[in-house]
């Protein structure tokens, strides 16, 4: 039914496009997150959420996508879906982003630790139940998303200042709830450094395999003083450089500690202030958190000298790499770049290629229809009408329409001659 019959194929065609939900009015160029709302008996109060799937989500299949945590989601949501709309599919999975209302009590949920003074001035927030705040996220916001919405176990979390705060203290107080983060300039120099005093302990102890973590710095390195660069900052002992000094010393200290399985990522943004540093590191970051997701051997696939037994390995390496980094099998490449890739290799008269790619197709999408009428196509394409008979019945059981339903009246007298 849904063909392609081309001689190369370009890996970027079959990248997913912008991951955009129907505007709610035709005045609107875009809308990003559906509101939804969930009262905590941890907080004991409503919490507002935005939810945004991905432009793939059908309803009517089960497939299911990883999720991303965002902090501050009325802030960042945005962000994140615009890098999802430029690199999900082929640099990044297709993701459901999950945009956390902070906009109020934010101080209080965010931070370890409760303060009554900062950097000698009285400090009056309310603070220290970044606990409490793991707690609803544990007990109650994820267990009510994974049940409304199509989303696995591979979480990501990202959070800023002191959403970046809370996204360290999760990793290491509660590494088991996400695989990925992203902590944006993160407000490390809470409490005199209180995680950075637990962090040591807590990097040894904890087993981060398939654990992934992107940490960012700003340029504003000392508020006053222009001659504080990445070089000299950590000789300064000033207040105004302990931000950036808590930072750094943290970032140091895993890289100590790579035996502890954790990838780990750093990167300082020299031209960005606090406020900016967020859309460039959230773009670094997804694309580091999900490294091991980008296609590899593309030449391979576009180049007709390559043999099956090379394609098939590729193909079966990569299905492996998805399973263990996701822990469930992920088809390795999409349905239709299968299919096409099929119908390049009939056309270029390399039928047991054609077939192979086909075969990835159905096993990997077994509720697909169009993947058994193109078996069917490979099959009537070598002169074998019984099998293409067979395959084309399959497809009109899984999606009966009239195609699939004259198609098989067609090769019912073909087989006969």
């Amino acid at each position: 039914m849904y063909k392609i019959h081309t001689l190369v194929i370009a890996f970027c065609f079959f990248l997913q496009g912008a991951s955009s939900q129907t505007p709610a009015k035709d005045s609107f160029l875009l809308t990003v997150g559906t509101q939804d709302s969930l009262y905590s008996q941890t907080l004991q109060e409503s919490r507002n959420f935005y939810v945004q799937l991905p432009a793939s989500y059908n309803p009517n299949t089960p497939e299911k996508f990883p999720v991303v945590y965002i902090i501050d989601g009325e802030v960042l949501l945005p962000t994140v879906h615009a890098v999802q709309s430029f690199y999900s599919g082929g640099f990044t999975p297709e993701m459901v982003l999950v945009g956390i209302s902070n906009a109020t009590h934010r101080t209080r949920d965010l931070t370890p630790t409760q303060m009554n003074e900062k950097y000698g001035m009285p400090f009056n927030e309310a603070s220290g139940e970044a606990a409490n705040f793991s707690a609803f996220l544990e007990k109650e916001l994820i267990p009510y998303i994974e049940k409304k919405y199509p989303v696995t176990q591979n979480r990501t979390l990202i959070g800023h200042s002191y959403g970046g705060l809370f996204a360290v203290y999760t990793l290491l107080h509660h590494p088991q709830l996400f695989s990925n983060y992203i902590a944006i300039d993160p407000s490390l120099d809470w409490d005199n450094q209180k995680l950075l005093g637990e962090a040591k302990e807590k990097l040894t102890q904890n087993n981060y395999a398939n654990t992934s973590l992107f940490i960012s710095l700003s340029g504003q390195l000392h508020m006053q003083d222009p001659s504080i660069t990445i070089d000299n900052v950590m000789q300064d002992s000033s207040d105004f450089t302990v931000f950036a000094r808590s930072n750094i010393g943290f970032s140091n200290m895993v890289r100590q500690h790579t035996p502890n399985g954790l990838a780990f990522s750093w990167k300082f943004y020299p031209k960005d202030i606090h406020g900016t540093v967020a859309f460039p590191s959230i773009r670094e970051g997804l694309l580091f958190n999900f490294e091991w997701y980008q296609m590899e051997n593309t030449d391979k696939f576009n180049s007709p000298d390559t043999s099956k037994e090379v394609l098939e390995s590729i193909i079966n390496y990569r299905a492996q790499k998805l399973k263990t980094h996701f822990q469930y099998t992920v088809p390795p490449y999409p349905v239709d770049l299968l299919n096409a890739l099929g119908y390049m290799s009939l056309d270029m008269e390399q039928p047991e290629k054609s077939k192979m790619f086909f075969e990835f197709a159905m096993q990997f999408y077994p509720n697909d229809a169009n993947t058994y009428d193109s078996m069917a196509d490979y099959y009537e394409r070598t002169n074998d009408f019984e099998n293409a008979l067979k395959f084309v019945t399959k497809a009109n059981t899984i999606s009966p329409n009239d195609y699939y339903q004259d198609r098989i009246k067609s090769l019912k007298l073909k087989s006969k001659k």
